[in-house]
């Protein structure tokens, strides 16, 4: 390589790097989101493959974890991260690694989620787990049974994923009934996210079906972890979102989601900026959502393994 060519090189490194430095440039993508998501697509792939082949227990245990990274990431995307571009935020999390949930009608039930007014309240709040007390006191006994076996945190890890399942499935079916074009829209989407995911399995992929089936299941009920306890019924709005000041591996996994009354507040700040909002603001966060703390996730799961943490009926909506 003759001196003209090194001297073009080093002019074309110069300008990428002015280029890069400037603000509107720089801030334009949030490159440790790409770099995760990365590692998240790595990590499911080998662990479907190569990993699975070695040995099956840790290609699940891997591949469950990553899908639920994958989810979170997908919290990300919708929440406008790692681009300016919903478009290709979108298409950074396309193939449907959870599978159950569209990202479409994620983003539209989450984003209807976010409204402070709503938060618990079992109709408008698409994400409570708080039934109207006349629709409980109408239940039979036996589903009565499943609910509050729901409501421990071991029934939640072991039941909640069909059971939320089967519930939003349900409840989206009814409205493409109604003529509910969105939502129709969401799920027509879905099949080429899904078809991505099978068609790895069927050209690359070494995992059994039910092996892949079980580690889904299982980053459903991590996901669950998560939002147990993630608003509670509470007279003031502000005060039904909870703070985990847990710094492992679950905090990594759901990107900082643990500290929740941040996001809620900063829903447009990226999750890793998430944890030094709330520790140089600490006070400030307590106080806005009335005290609603825990130390860790290892104290959740000592406290409420097989308690409950709240009712089922919503216990300030009115009675029958």
């Amino acid at each position: 390589m003759v001196d003209s060519d090194w001297r073009m090189i080093k002019t074309y490194l110069e300008r990428f790097s002015i280029w890069m430095s400037q603000p509107s440039i720089r801030h334009k993508v949030e490159w440790p989101t790409i770099a995760l998501l990365l590692i998240c697509y790595f990590v499911w792939g080998v662990s479907t493959t190569w990993v699975a082949e070695i040995w099956l227990p840790l290609g699940m245990v891997l591949a469950c974890v990553s899908a639920a990274l994958h989810s979170s990431l997908t919290h990300e995307a919708l929440h406008g991260h790692p681009t300016k571009s919903a478009f290709w935020n979108a298409v950074l999390v396309f193939p449907a690694l959870s599978v159950v949930v569209p990202y479409l009608r994620f983003k539209d039930l989450h984003l209807a989620h976010h409204r402070e007014s709503i938060l618990t309240d079992p109709y408008d709040d698409p994400e409570s787990n708080y039934l109207d007390p006349i629709v409980w006191a109408d239940l039979p006994n036996w589903r009565k049974r499943f609910y509050r076996i729901n409501n421990t945190l071991a029934g939640r890890l072991i039941f909640g994923p069909v059971m939320g399942t089967w519930a939003f499935a349900a409840s989206d079916w009814k409205a493409i009934k109604a003529g509910d074009r969105r939502v129709l829209l969401g799920w027509v989407l879905h099949v080429p996210a899904m078809t991505t995911v099978i068609l790895w399995f069927s050209l690359v992929g070494n995992m059994p079906v039910w092996a892949w089936l079980v580690s889904v299941y299982g980053a459903l009920s991590i996901l669950k972890i998560r939002t147990f306890l993630e608003h509670r019924a509470h007279d003031h709005a502000s005060g039904r979102t909870v703070v985990v000041e847990d710094k492992g591996l679950l905090s990594l996994i759901f990107l900082n989601n643990n500290l929740h009354v941040v996001h809620h507040m900063h829903s447009m700040v990226p999750w890793y900026r998430l944890p030094n909002l709330y520790w140089r603001n600490k006070d400030r966060y307590l106080g806005r959502n009335c005290g609603y703390v825990y130390p860790s996730y290892a104290a959740i799961f000592r406290q409420y393994m097989f308690r409950s943490k709240d009712p089922v009926p919503h216990p300030f909506w009115p009675k029958p």
